[in-house]
């Protein structure tokens, strides 16, 4: 599904044509996915290493391995860009030959409307120009941030993670308006351009989010009483909680402690 929507953003964007993206998965409904959306697809994780330059793992963190083991002989000085959760650096480069040009990221699914929020960080061997095609190809789909490898997890577990979390509370804010008397449809397009309206205050104002929260409560105001309802039920520290759980959930499929 993360692959699937990063081709999507790409050709969104125009950055990719379908005729430069191919897809090899050994699911035959993944490679219908693939060409309903244009891109060419292959037979043999082989046939889609010797015709491509940047090659993205995006599989289930213990198939990494297998597939790893598969292509490190064709790969030559091929990039090798992992998207899978949990899988480190060290793991990644010692399942490839030495030398191997790769990096690692932790996309999100918004990549899909070209706004995800990524995480990537370079391996020992990847150079420049692999930093500005990784770059290129996350600003295509939104937001690429360079990180350290020690703090992988964490991304994970915010942005990685993160959407899950926003869509529960769009959905959560649609059922405050249908309990008190909104219909289904209306209060779900007000929670969701709510949450948008107010991300975009964050990004373009370059205010605090605490400042821009003080600007909306009014002394004795509605804003206020609905602020101090989420304080009394624990919102901040639920949403905390749970990018500390994600995060921990990353190191434990990664072997870390």
């Amino acid at each position: 599904m993360m692959a699937s929507a990063m081709w999507k953003g790409l050709l969104k964007s125009g950055v990719s044509d379908p005729e430069k993206i191919i897809v090899f998965d050994i699911s035959p409904q993944c490679l219908q996915r693939a060409i309903s959306d244009g891109v060419k697809t292959a037979e043999s994780t082989t046939e889609l290493v010797n015709n491509a330059d940047v090659i993205m793992i995006a599989v289930k963190p213990g198939v990494v391995p297998t597939v790893l083991a598969e292509i490190k002989e064709v790969l030559s000085e091929k990039l090798v860009v992992s998207i899978a959760a949990g899988v480190s650096l060290d793991v990644l480069e010692g399942s490839l030959n030495p030398g191997a040009r790769v990096i690692r990221v932790m996309p999100n699914t918004p990549c899909m409307v070209n706004e995800t929020a990524a995480g990537f960080v370079l391996g020992t061997h990847a150079q420049e120009e692999h930093r500005q095609t990784v770059s290129t190809i996350l600003g295509a789909c939104g937001l690429g941030v360079e990180a350290a490898e020690k703090d992988m997890d964490a991304i994970t577990g915010l942005s990685g993670s993160g959407p899950a979390y926003v869509y529960l509370m769009i959905e959560a804010l649609a059922d405050g308006g249908v309990r008190q008397g909104l219909t289904r449809a209306t209060a779900l397009a007000l929670a969701a351009q709510t949450v948008k309206g107010a991300a975009m205050m964050v990004q373009e104002t370059g205010m605090h989010p605490g400042q821009l929260k003080d600007n909306v409560c009014s002394p004795g105001g509605t804003t206020i009483a609905g602020v101090e309802a989420l304080e009394n039920h624990g919102f901040r520290a639920a949403a905390m909680a749970a990018v500390s759980a994600s995060a921990t959930r990353s190191r434990a499929m990664s072997g870390k402690k």
